[in-house]
């Protein structure tokens, strides 16, 4: 007769000891991976703690940028807000950060390199967007001025920054930007000559004339890559998607030029920092 069944629920048929027992070490192993904190939950949880914790900026008491100082770097936003094309926003203002692979940190302490760069909308400082100006040959003590023409390292912070630096070479077909295709800028575990970079003046014409003098904070300046001559760029025409869910600007090693030979708002950045309200350097308000 068909639709009759042979056996009731409490019959067992097959590796019936065989499946018990595997249920109960699955049971067994989640328990334990719980209480460890080892699940891939608790894992992005703990991740999104440790990067998107808030970072208090170093104060610039003399309102200038000091070898040492906790920074970050933001890019204004572009001055024209119109709106040319149905699906293009003007840029807005981000700031630089670090995009690791989410698979690595999910299984790492810290930040390890090589990481991506990328730049947010997100304006407020955390591990990603927090960097030290560090000296490249120990010249330098710490608080001394960073002045234009000054070489320097940008390092993510200790411990949980993993103490990574900024870097770039030449493009090439195998390694370039994913989108734009222009130089490639990364953050690596070992300096040498391709982390090495200079504050700029923005205008041309008064370039010469700022070198040696003190880097001010909060002002609007060009990062530049020794190695290659080329002005760190937010490419705002390529948008990349995070393992965070984020949607931000593609940021290369390029110097945009317009019709007078000068540096275009892309390649403007400003080295933000603390402002303190007492005597010395009040707020601004």
């Amino acid at each position: 007769m068909t639709n009759v069944r042979t056996y009731n629920p409490s019959v067992r048929v097959g590796n019936w000891n065989e499946d018990i027992q595997l249920e109960e070490d699955t049971l067994k192993d989640f328990l334990e991976k719980r209480e460890q904190g080892q699940l891939l939950y608790q894992k992005r949880t703990k991740l999104e703690q440790t990067i998107f914790n808030k970072i208090d900026l170093s104060i610039s008491r003399d309102g200038c940028v000091h070898f040492g100082d906790i920074v970050s770097l933001r890019c204004p936003g572009t001055k024209d807000r119109t709106k040319y094309f149905a699906h293009k926003e003007p840029r807005d203002t981000c700031q630089l950060c670090v995009t690791p692979a989410i698979n690595k940190i999910l299984e790492a302490q810290k930040l390890e390199g090589p990481c991506q760069v990328s730049a947010s909308k997100d304006l407020c400082s955390n591990l990603r967007s927090s960097f030290v100006i560090t000296s490249i040959d120990g010249s330098k003590q710490k608080g001394e001025p960073l002045r234009y023409g000054d070489l320097f390292y940008l390092c993510t912070l200790d411990k949980e920054g993993g103490s990574l630096y900024l870097s770039s070479c030449h493009a090439t077909l195998e390694k370039s930007a994913a989108r734009s295709r222009k130089q490639e800028v990364t953050f690596v575990s070992e300096p040498s000559f391709m982390t090495e970079w200079r504050i700029l003046h923005y205008n041309p014409q008064m370039r010469m004339e700022y070198e040696g003098i003190p880097v001010p904070a909060n002002a609007i300046t060009l990062i530049n890559h020794k190695y290659t001559n080329n002005d760190l760029a937010v490419e705002e025409n390529f948008v990349i998607r995070t393992p965070f869910g984020t949607q931000e600007y593609e940021v290369s090693c390029h110097t945009y030029l317009d019709s007078h030979r000068a540096e275009q708002d892309v390649n403007y950045f400003m080295i933000m920092m603390g402002v303190p309200g007492d005597d010395v350097y009040p707020v601004v308000s």
